[in-house]
């Protein structure tokens, strides 16, 4: 039977079209846009409120809005590609984000904004959970590893340049342009997908499952990333509306994945998504999305808050970190041809961890950029190689048709990963920015030798400069800021030591996965006939 059992063929075209690379360049164009805006809409957040007259809290809302609607529409984006082809479901999501990007710098209450925000969460939600899927369809097998190394690529180049973007926008042209430049980039999209998918092979046309199955996932993922975004803010399960987020958003997700298990769909391979090793591959690119998201707060915030650093500056730092990218991403392409995954992945994860461990090694208050430069280019290169090693390890135990699965469990895991990740470190480091508050402050008394001493020179320091006489009240300011600064580096280090901890266990779970089938295997190809 095994001599006459027919030999495999790959799903995909031996050698793609030039419309190929175009549809490839679409949706990761597409990925690439998705995470940059959201991004952008963070660091812009203080100009957005103002030009808003919008509060803390109600500002607050901004991101959430966007990000809720691209979780609420990732297993509706699955479902329907399926069922209407990727083709038209990219395109009506485009459509939409470009329409309302134009739209929102023309809001004046915070009401309408967040509401097109919702929208615009919901447009541009559609773009990474099927990216995978165009890129296995249109690529073969050989260039899968290009198409993911480029994926990894548009995560860190996003996330490192919108600092530096929103900055001379602002400081440039206005806060508008935040929203106004998704405009022509969501035009050029369109038009790489009306050019590149004029070839691609018509949907299957799935049966429209019952409403309760795509919806309820969507609607219990949404509610949680919501609870999840602004626990921190409404002090977790001392909030009423938190805890109701939540605990409604698990209700939906447990109701989803009972009615998955009792009654299968084709829109969404449940027991793909669960079967071993992936709920493990998630977990790890929840970490990771962990430590990215984690260092990309860590490092503005100590710029920030300890060395006074405005958002332009803070974005030169970080984007240095991002041209590198550029050059990684081929050889992260060809590492993933020629070794195994796992271990591309795990190389990744220990530059990650070494990286973070020195810098809560060596790092004091008078650290700027060029002290962080060596290390996050180290973590940089760690993200991209750990990010495309683990995803091409996923590819290995699923096959093609199993790809919008895999692209949803994705985009959820990177955005629920991420979110719980920033959450649980903003928590961490406001916590440990008080213990470490109080510790040194217990060392700093009225009376005590060194203290009147510190005192004695800020006051030497200041005589020449304030005729008003009010060289002690000063005094005491430069102190306590001395403190407050001491206190905040403390607390950076900490976050620092604790990401580089969850690396160091995200690499002994790769360790301990095995290792994975080859690529001619499942991932890649099927029997004639099945």
């Amino acid at each position: 039977m095994a001599a006459t059992a027919p030999a495999p063929v790959e799903l995909v075209a031996p050698r793609p079209s030039w419309r190929a690379w175009v549809a490839v360049g679409a949706v990761l164009f597409g990925a690439f846009i998705s995470t940059l805006t959201g991004r952008l809409s963070s660091f812009g957040l203080a100009d957005i409120r103002g030009a808003l007259h919008a509060g803390f809290d109600e500002g607050a809302w901004i991101t959430t809005a966007q990000t809720v609607g691209q979780m609420l529409v990732t297993p509706v984006a699955v479902w329907a590609s399926g069922v209407y082809g990727a083709k038209r479901v990219l395109t009506w999501g485009a459509v939409q984000f470009t329409l309302v990007s134009g739209l929102l710098p023309f809001c004046t209450s915070i009401e309408p904004f967040l509401a097109l925000q919702f929208l615009s969460g919901i447009g541009s939600g559609t773009f990474i959970p099927l990216t995978l899927g165009v890129v296995l369809r249109s690529l073969p097998q050989r260039m899968w590893a290009y198409g993911i190394a480029v994926y990894g690529l548009n995560l860190e180049l996003s996330l490192n340049i919108s600092a530096s973007l929103e900055a001379w926008y602002v400081d440039n042209w206005d806060w508008r342009f935040i929203f106004w430049q998704n405009v022509p980039l969501g035009i050029a999209m369109l038009a790489c997908l009306h050019v590149g998918f004029g070839a691609q092979v018509a949907p299957k046309r799935w049966s429209w499952p019952k409403p309760f199955g795509v919806l309820t996932v969507g609607l219990g993922l949404a509610l949680v990333y919501a609870g999840l975004d602004q626990g921190n803010r409404l002090d977790w399960f001392g909030s009423g509306i938190v805890a109701g987020l939540l605990l409604a958003g698990a209700i939906l997700l447990a109701g989803a994945l009972l009615l998955g298990l009792l009654h299968p769909s084709a829109w969404f391979d449940l027991a793909a998504a669960i079967r071993w090793p992936m709920p493990l591959l998630l977990l790890n690119i929840c970490v990771l999305r962990l430590t990215i998201l984690s260092t990309a707060y860590l490092i503005p915030q100590f710029l920030v808050t300890v060395r006074g650093f405005r958002t332009f500056e803070v974005g030169q730092a970080l984007l240095w970190i991002a041209g590198p990218q550029l050059i990684t991403a081929p050889i992260v392409a060809v590492l993933l041809l020629r070794l195994q995954s796992r271990w591309i992945a795990c190389a990744g994860l220990v530059a990650i961890a070494g990286a973070c461990f020195i810098v809560a090694h060596g790092m004091t208050p008078q650290w700027g950029p060029e002290q962080f430069l060596p290390t996050q280019l180290l973590q940089a290169l760690g993200q991209s190689l750990a990010l495309s090693g683990i995803v091409y390890t996923g590819l290995h135990y699923m096959k093609p048709d199993a790809a919008p699965t895999f692209g949803a469990m994705l985009q959820t895991a990177r955005l629920l990963g991420g979110e719980a990740g920033l959450a649980f470190v903003v928590t961490f480091v406001r916590q440990r920015e008080q213990h470490a508050s109080a510790t040194i402050g217990q060392h700093v008394a009225v009376g005590d030798a060194a203290v009147s001493q510190r005192l004695s020179e800020y006051g030497s320091l200041l005589a020449g400069h304030d005729p008003s006489g009010t060289t002690g009240a000063r005094s005491l300011a430069l102190l306590a800021r001395s403190v407050r600064q001491a206190a905040d580096t403390q607390s950076v280090i900490d976050g620092f030591l604790v990401i580089g901890l969850i690396a160091f266990l995200a690499l002994v779970l790769m360790i301990v996965l095995g290792t994975a089938p080859s690529a001619a295997e499942p991932a890649g190809t099927v029997p004639h006939g099945k």
